[in-house]
């Protein structure tokens, strides 16, 4: 890489972390702190999102009864939580460098002021030496208010901290061009954009986390088009993480080192649009816009949604709440942050003259 590296998104899955009966590898976890470390002390900021909450808990408490999957998931995380981030004190205390607990919902990233004090937090907390180590709040998380899975958690953090690169840590080598159990299967080294993967992908889910192979190239695709390097890599390969590192520095790249690089987008995005970007979750309406809006937002043109193009107002929302936008197709195309509420979008809709309901620098079209 030409530029030099200075902050950095690690995502370690539960797969990495536990041992097939659901307890901690401590020396899975001793390996990946040693890397960090050294990496920290070279000056690269980092931030970790790690799983292994709920497993670690799992190992701990035997329920006296039957839980249903909210119940059990709430309790195993709640122990399992305490023993993870008690584990990782100690390890990188080992190395004299201080970690701070960020327990996050996908709500908390529903409205900017939310998702800029999580981003102020953080900042402070690498300002100050201190490496955050980020996990979804499965106590007080329900099933439909969940993150996919830490995949997605760890884009919308690599993408809010404008960090150069996210290498997500799976129990494989990257995404291969079959079964990753097939022996002719391959990794696939570079992934433009464009590249459909679809054919590729396996759709089962890891044994111990929510989601799969599929989720994390989704994840990997919009991180990267908003700029960012995004590398999957086997966590469980010994110094992955500085080895992956140098590799990327190098011209020419040792090939013996198997990983899955998406190739960042030229264009930088601004804050807000990676805001706006990982926000369709959180949409509280629907814009239907006409053919004309619609070819003219497939264009490369910077184009604002005006109340003429639109053709129906879904839902109620609030000025400066997410709204999705919606072709003459019917087809979802993007997503952006309303400049009027909904009220005034139906007053406004389909004359000519009126502001934009959606203002170009507040628009992101997948």
């Amino acid at each position: 890489m030409e530029q030099q590296l200075t902050r950095i998104a690690v995502k370690v899955g539960s797969n990495v972390l536990t041992r097939r009966d659901g307890t901690l590898d401590v020396t899975r976890m001793s390996a990946l702190v040693d890397q960090i470390a050294e990496l920290h002390k070279t000056g690269v900021e980092i931030i970790l999102v790690s799983s292994g909450a709920v497993a670690s808990g799992r190992s701990e408490v035997h329920p006296a009864k039957k839980l249903d999957s909210v119940d059990q998931r709430q309790l195993f995380s709640a122990v399992g939580q305490a023993k993870l981030i008690n584990r990782y004190y100690e390890l990188f205390r080992e190395h004299g460098i201080a970690v701070g607990q960020v327990l996050t919902m996908k709500e908390s990233f529903g409205t900017r002021r939310h998702y800029l004090n999580q981003k102020n937090c953080m900042t402070v907390m690498l300002e100050n030496g201190v490496i955050p180590i980020v996990n979804e709040n499965d106590t007080i998380s329900v099933s439909e208010l969940m993150f996919t899975d830490n995949d997605e958690l760890s884009g919308l953090i690599a993408s809010m901290m404008d960090a150069q690169i996210l290498i997500i840590l799976s129990n494989i080598d990257g995404i291969y061009n079959g079964s990753p159990a097939d022996p002719s299967s391959e990794v696939i080294r570079e992934i433009g954009q464009g590249k459909d993967l679809s054919s590729y992908i396996q759709t089962s889910k890891s044994s111990f986390g929510r989601g799969g192979m599929l989720t994390k190239t989704n994840i990997a695709r919009k991180v990267a088009d908003e700029g960012i390097t995004v590398i999957i890599a086997n966590g469980k390969r010994d110094n992955i993480l500085i080895d992956v590192l140098e590799n990327e520095k190098l011209k020419i790249k040792n090939e013996a080192l198997n990983y899955t690089r998406f190739i960042p987008s030229p264009e930088p995005v601004s804050s807000v649009k990676k805001w706006i970007a990982h926000s369709s979750g959180f949409a509280k309406g629907e814009l239907h816009i006409n053919e004309c809006a619609s070819q003219v937002l497939a264009s490369d043109k910077a184009v604002s949604i005006l109340p003429i193009g639109i053709v129906e107002v879904k839902g109620e929302f609030e000025k400066d709440d997410i709204v999705r936008i919606i072709d003459f197709k019917g087809n979802p195309i993007g997503v952006g942050k309303a400049n009027c509420d909904s009220f005034q979008a139906r007053e406004a809709m389909g004359k000519h003259g009126k502001k934009p309901v959606v203002h170009y620098d507040y628009l992101y079209i997948e």
